[in-house]
């Protein structure tokens, strides 16, 4: 039995878009108002580093209950209680990642087409992050946006929870959500926001207030 996925927003961490702010801090203030995931994204960091930032992080989330990820590493995920794991769309298969993890943890990737889509909810990933729906600079490298025709084949296949990546905006948020998606993710949209807390309750507000 695969573990649930209980959250609709997912907040993506990058401490280099938080415009010179601590991340602890910034990630206390949207905590006080939503409860988002939480998945450390710093790719930057030794393993050492990223243990000591996921014991900070972890000790914010705990209390609220907020589920905690760690982006690729395995190896710190399983060192940390309750903790699952968030792919990259190249890293390990998500059959040979489950067998490291465990059953009992959650097991994420993220995936750029409609394939990929397919082939990680037969290996068994727990949710999928699919995008860039919109154009973004964060997501540049994965080329150009899909689109949200794309999002809505994709959720027609898939089965398990899809969330959108990529110019996410509160805005926009109800178009994702009638194209089949569980929910989005997001970097700038909070972390960025000069009023963090009002973006994050904005946010959290539009996914959760939808079916």
């Amino acid at each position: 039995m695969r573990p649930a996925v209980d959250f609709r927003l997912l907040l993506v961490t990058d401490r280099h878009q938080t415009n010179g702010r601590p991340l602890i801090p910034l990630l206390q203030r949207v905590l006080a108002a939503a409860r988002p995931a939480i998945q450390i994204r710093e790719r930057d960091l030794s393993a050492r580093e990223l243990v000591a930032l996921a014991r900070e992080v972890q000790a914010v989330t705990a209390p609220r209950k907020c589920q905690l990820l760690i982006n690729d590493r395995i190896d710190v995920a399983s060192g940390l209680e309750d903790v699952g794991v968030h792919l990259r769309s190249n890293s390990l298969p998500v059959t040979t990642a489950r067998q490291l993890l465990g059953a009992e943890r959650l097991l994420g990737i993220s995936v750029h087409s409609i394939e990929e889509a397919v082939q990680a909810e037969a290996q068994g990933a727990d949710y999928i992050i699919l995008g860039p729906i919109y154009e973004t600079p964060s997501k540049q490298s994965f080329g150009p946006p899909l689109g949200i025709y794309t999002l809505e084949h994709a959720c027609r296949l898939v089965h398990i929870p899809i969330l959108g990546i990529g110019g996410v905006t509160k805005a926009r948020v109800r178009e994702i959500l009638n194209a089949g998606a569980f929910g989005v993710a997001v970097i700038r949209a909070i972390l960025g926001a000069a009023d963090v807390e009002a973006a994050a309750r904005e946010l959290f507000d539009a996914v959760t207030a939808s079916p």
